[in-house]
């Protein structure tokens, strides 16, 4: 806990807080740098993913009402989808204290590579200008599936979630780009919470690490709300992914090499 706590530590976690929480508020993905910073300073993995519930928390709150105020998520229409994704976020956090924290350390760089390389690729991660506005509630059905799917997958591990909500929303229910970002925010916030308790009743979060991130990334989430609805997020996608891919591989090596 003495190393967590050098001034220069603290400092590295403030820097990727902001940038983590900056990412998150425009398209998703800010756990694939704070996980990592996490993990590459000691922390164990079960304890790494409590602390980022606790730091993602505060960047989800901060993004989710800045979107909301903006009007650009209906909380009436998405009643289905929460509910979904607080019983997956149950599930996932179940199944992810059943892995050996030895197995979860080789599993979280693979996952973390692997939906980076996703994001690169994929031609409709950052597409949905030509989607419209809904003006009624989407399909329960696909609201239930996706909500109870990411819901679990945030539960259990999490990094990229919000890309995962984003370009989900964009295929499933038709959203614009923003409405799709402002759906992430707030179902991924139900699903930080959730976790959050889980992993605080079992006694995995860093309580003074997971409170100073969280301020660095609702800062960051705040600048990166704003900068998403007024100038769009093609500028931010190079540098998150050359950014994710530098983490994620140096975690690789260290775990796998």
């Amino acid at each position: 806990m003495e190393l967590l706590l050098d001034p220069n530590h603290l400092a590295i976690l403030a820097i990727i807080g902001v940038i983590a929480g900056f990412i998150d508020a425009i398209v998703g993905g800010g756990g694939l740098l704070s996980i990592p910073a996490l993990l590459a300073m000691g922390i164990p993995p079960h304890l790494a993913l409590g602390t980022n519930k606790l730091a993602a928390c505060f960047g989800s709150t901060t993004s989710s009402y800045t979107y909301y105020k903006q009007q650009l998520f209906t909380p009436m229409f998405w009643k289905t989808s929460a509910i979904a994704t607080f019983a997956g976020a149950i599930l996932g956090c179940g199944l992810v204290f059943l892995l050996k924290a030895e197995w979860l350390e080789k599993l979280l760089p693979l996952l973390i590579i692997s939906i980076a390389i996703y994001t690169l690729f994929s031609p409709k991660a950052m597409g949905g200008n030509h989607c419209v506005s809904p003006r009624k509630a989407p399909s329960n059905t696909r609201q239930g599936l996706q909500g109870l799917i990411l819901g679990g997958y945030d539960g259990f591990a999490g990094p990229g979630i919000g890309a995962f909500w984003t370009v989900s929303s964009i295929s499933l229910h038709k959203l614009p780009l923003l409405e799709s970002c402002a759906l992430a925010r707030v179902m991924t916030l139900i699903s930080n919470i959730t976790a959050l308790v889980i992993f605080a009743f079992l006694g995995q979060v860093d309580w003074l690490l997971g409170l100073w991130m969280g301020v660095c990334m609702m800062a960051g989430s705040f600048i990166g709300a704003r900068s998403a609805i007024r100038f769009g997020i093609p500028f931010i996608k190079p540098l998150f992914i050359i950014s994710v891919v530098s983490i994620a591989t140096h975690l690789a090596w260290s775990a796998w090499v």
